[in-house]
């Protein structure tokens, strides 16, 4: 990958994603991501070379910067969190869309987004607790945040949320699947049985 024709390609290959050149100043290219309006790669010819600034995890910041002389800490950017990446020849191909698809999951996710998938994993005829759904996304802590982000479940269809229950298996107010009743319903179609608004979750929890 030489070119920056390549490089916005590839980012603009990623779902949601759109290009920009927001300082009115064509030398600066960025692909963001439409629903948070989030740049994950930036564009700009310097010294001669095109470069490419990506977010990186801190984890692999210094692997990066270790592994090629052309990879950099971040120009004009958080040092911490961004690399700088010299299209100078010198990087695999493979390399770099593999540090441009990094940048792209750091910029993507979000705790909803985690929980939703963490919810995706609960198979038919067993539910999960507040806490084990935190606990699958990552974040022990935040059952509470599980609970608001249930209750704006974007797929109801895909995204079983009536599947997870408080601690002590009970069910959800009732609002959150329809009205009165519409939780244990889906429960039972599951095969799990509802006794007092409550599940077994020594028989039914993951």
């Amino acid at each position: 990958m030489k070119t920056r024709e390549e490089a916005l390609s590839y980012g603009l290959s990623f779902p949601d994603t759109y290009q920009e050149s927001p300082f009115h100043d064509n030398n600066w290219q960025l692909i963001r991501v439409k629903c948070n309006k989030k740049a994950f790669l930036w564009t700009y010819e310097r010294n001669g070379y095109i470069n490419l600034n990506v977010k990186v995890d801190p984890e692999w910041r210094d692997f990066w910067r270790k592994a090629y002389k052309s990879v950099l800490s971040g120009w004009h950017q958080n040092k911490e969190h961004w690399n700088t990446i010299i299209l100078d020849d010198s990087i695999p191909d493979n390399e770099i869309k593999k540090m441009i698809a990094e940048s792209y999951a750091l910029v993507t996710d979000s705790p909803s987004k985690r929980i939703y998938e963490a919810v995706k994993k609960i198979p038919r005829g067993k539910v999960a607790t507040y806490g084990q759904i935190a606990a699958m996304a990552g974040e022990p802590r935040m059952a509470r945040a599980v609970g608001n982000a249930l209750h704006k479940n974007p797929d109801p269809d895909t995204i079983p949320c009536y599947r997870v229950v408080n601690s002590k298996g009970m069910l959800s107010g009732e609002f959150a699947f329809g009205g009165a009743g519409a939780q244990a319903k889906l429960l039972e179609a599951d095969g799990i049985e509802v006794t007092g608004g409550r599940v077994d979750l020594e028989k039914y929890g993951i």
